[in-house]
């Protein structure tokens, strides 16, 4: 199959990949744009996996007002260069996580930063509901950790499913501008605010 410049161009405004990431994906995938896609952010996992340990020193603080003001978001977001930091299309990704929290209201940065004693207290109910509905103990945990899986999806930034695509989690958003910047790039923090409650900052790295 003839990889033309549309697909090209279609696959780069889906993936924000490079042209030549692009036209090799096609070319592996037979001209397959979902495949493709696939092909990616496979790709981008893989160079997340890679860059994971440079330090992230530069970044921005995106600050972000919804519903006339009733909701603040501001979240840093951290890469290795201030060039990187000045381009738009890092930018645009700040802006884009601060929407997401600002829309999904998460608690958490990451799973790893729920707290123990919410661990316990899910537990807990799980245990009793279970016991309650004559579950033996041998599926329990099962239920627990399916019971932990939704919690994560609705509360953990980073496994969120991403607002403007939902087959893919903002954690995967995230590798896909690892690939695209070539930089490691870390979201390092939030906090959202909304009038009228209480709220706590959010946990992540400080």
């Amino acid at each position: 199959m003839t990889i033309t410049t549309a697909l090209i161009k279609e696959l780069r405004e889906k993936t924000g990949a490079g042209i030549l990431d692009c036209r090799q994906a096609l070319e592996q995938a037979h001209g397959d744009l979902d495949k493709a896609a696939d092909l990616l952010r496979q790709k981008g996992l893989a160079a997340a996996m890679k860059r994971a340990h440079r330090e992230t020193r530069n970044g921005v603080l995106e600050l972000y007002t919804h519903g006339d003001g009733r909701v603040g978001v501001m979240v840093e977001v951290n890469c290795e260069t201030d060039f990187v930091a000045r381009t738009k299309e890092f930018r645009q990704f700040a802006h884009e996580i601060a929407l997401q929290i600002a829309a999904n209201a998460p608690r958490y940065l990451r799973v790893e930063d729920i707290p123990q004693a919410v661990l316990e207290i899910e537990r807990k109910e799980v245990r009793e509901k279970a016991l309650a509905d004559g579950k033996p103990d041998a599926v329990i945990e099962r239920i627990f950790e399916g019971r932990m899986e939704n919690y994560a999806e609705e509360y953990c930034l980073l496994r969120q499913p991403y607002i403007r695509d939902e087959t893919k989690s903002v954690e995967q958003l995230l590798q896909e501008v690892i690939a695209t910047t070539g930089e490691n790039v870390a979201i390092r923090r939030f906090v959202r605010w909304m009038v009228g409650e209480l709220q706590e900052e959010s946990t992540g790295p400080t």
